[in-house]
């Protein structure tokens, strides 16, 4: 154990129902951060990482969802990871560096010398522990995460350039038209105190510049700059492009897989992510079977253990099934997220798909699709309590809840 001023919490921004909206229809019924990935709710995994990193004292989850929708998984996750895991409530939106600093008392009431921030739709093996040695060996006040992506994709992101020697942030610019660097911001960090500082010092100017502006009257033309909160401070364009360059910032890259989760189809790609990383860090999530006694598993499969999969049935790779679903006889599972309460009946085929809470698929029936993980249809998702009868196609489609399909659809959004 290291000693008591090398205290460490973590905060992990988990946005709010504003936010997730091209997440739907899945986030109809569920907050996005809970949405299971490999099995386990999306912000599960970041949760978990922490858990890794010497001295950890709290975690906090900062969003603007209602409390209520994260009670009984905070104190379920708090009991298993015997670390407790706070859910702290915004007002409004501050921006990223707006949301740390407003609830900064209570970040800072173990006096941690170090505050992990990580953004909860980043999908990575978060390697937060060599991470936060990087960071005290630089010496700055803060330490971000990177990785180099291709160059066509980097303009996406937040795009940067760092010294190749000391790994200094040099330069930074927010999805820039221009391509600047292939090194990209994944939206993992490690500050120290000192970051409260900076945000307010942000925040200072602009409350300067608000005072300056009530005496011009050319100033009063522009809505843009008039409009600017003093309180909304955003991480990238307001605190980390202009201290780049001011020896406080480092880089840490990456060798390993990073995504942002923004869609269902992204979803589905990380939850096969996570599930291979299982094979290093939780082998007995993963199940096996050889189609004697079980059923036939191939790959990397998440199986609930309250769920019911018939061992004629054929699984993976790629596959998560919840609780209490139900799979039938020679139904055969690729690369799919089956969720709570979900029932597949015989030699149903399930390809690159969604499928969701309290759904039916009948006996015969195929719910595919190209597995097109950035396109919007390029997988199939299943709303709550959806019907999909016996011997029906369903192909690239989105259904919303509680609908019935008793005839064959294709790249259709049913409504």
């Amino acid at each position: 154990m290291g000693s008591s001023d090398e205290k460490v919490v973590a905060v992990i921004m988990v946005g709010g129902p504003t936010k997730g909206t091209r997440f739907r229809p899945l986030s109809l019924n569920i907050p996005k951060p809970l949405f299971p990935l490999a099995g386990q709710p999306m912000v599960h995994h970041p949760i978990s990482a922490c858990k890794r990193i010497p001295n950890l004292t709290q975690i906090f989850l900062i969003g603007f969802y209602e409390e209520r929708e994260f009670a009984l998984y905070v104190s379920s996750i708090s009991n298993e990871l015997k670390v407790p895991v706070r859910y702290l409530r915004e007002d409004k939106p501050h921006g990223s560096a707006g949301g740390l600093y407003n609830f900064r008392d209570r970040i800072m009431e173990d006096n941690p010398s170090h505050i992990v921030l990580l953004n909860c739709d980043v999908c990575c093996s978060f390697p937060l522990p060599e991470m936060l040695e990087a960071h005290k060996k630089y010496g700055g006040m803060g330490t971000i995460l990177v990785i180099k992506v291709s160059a066509e994709s980097a303009s996406q992101f937040g795009e940067l350039v760092a010294d190749p020697v000391t790994n200094e942030l040099l330069h930074y610019t927010e999805k820039p038209e221009t391509f600047v660097s292939d090194r990209i911001n994944c939206g993992v960090y490690i500050f120290t105190p000192d970051i409260f500082n900076a945000v307010e010092g942000v925040s200072t100017q602009w409350k300067d510049r608000a005072d300056l502006r009530r005496l011009s009257s050319f100033e009063s033309l522009h809505s843009a700059t008039r409009n600017a909160p003093t309180h909304f401070v955003r991480l990238d364009q307001d605190i980390l492009s202009p201290l780049a360059g001011k020896k406080q910032l480092y880089t840490y890259e990456t060798l390993d897989f990073w995504e942002q989760i923004k869609t269902p189809g992204m979803s589905l790609k990380c939850s096969g992510l996570y599930l291979a990383q299982f094979r290093f860090t939780n082998p007995h999530l993963l199940v096996s079977g050889d189609g004697t006694k079980s059923a036939s598993i191939t790959g990397d499969v998440y199986v609930h253990p309250s769920a019911k999969v018939h061992p004629s049935a054929k699984i993976g790779p790629n596959v998560s099934i919840s609780a209490n679903a139900r799979i039938g006889p020679g139904a055969r599972l690729i690369s799919c997220i089956i969720l709570d309460n979900v029932e597949i009946k015989e030699h149903a085929v399930v390809i690159h798909s969604i499928v969701g809470w309290k759904s039916s698929i009948g006996r015969w029936s195929r719910v595919q699709a190209t597995g097109d993980y950035n396109s919007k249809l390029g997988i199939t998702i299943l709303g709550e309590a959806v019907t999909v009868e016996d011997e029906v196609v369903v192909i690239n489609s989105i259904v919303l809840p509680h609908k019935t399909l008793n005839v064959s659809v294709q790249e259709e959004i049913i409504l």
